[in-house]
């Protein structure tokens, strides 16, 4: 079993869960996953199923935490903004 595919399952699944820190750990695992095809690639190693699983689940959760990211954001300029006016 390839220990990277299992870290890359493991941090794809907490970068979905994570607020805000979850972009980073998605990004990790996404290393990860493609640190355990290339050994695999290499030797024959099982895990492939895991590392697959790790790649899809950093990718959602690199999509939902950026998503997050940008709410907050375009609603702190939106709220700052609104502040000048109603004053």
């Amino acid at each position: 079993m390839n220990n990277k595919a299992i870290t890359s399952l493991t941090l794809g699944i907490m970068s979905i869960f994570i607020p805000i820190v979850g972009l980073i750990i998605g990004i990790f695992g996404l290393i990860y996953a493609n640190q355990s095809f290339k050994e695999m690639n290499e030797v024959e190693s099982e895990g492939k199923n895991f590392a697959i699983g790790g790649k899809v689940c950093s990718i959602i959760g690199i999509c939902i935490q950026a998503g997050v990211l940008l709410l907050i954001v375009t609603g702190f300029f939106l709220f700052s903004s609104f502040k000048s006016f109603v004053l």
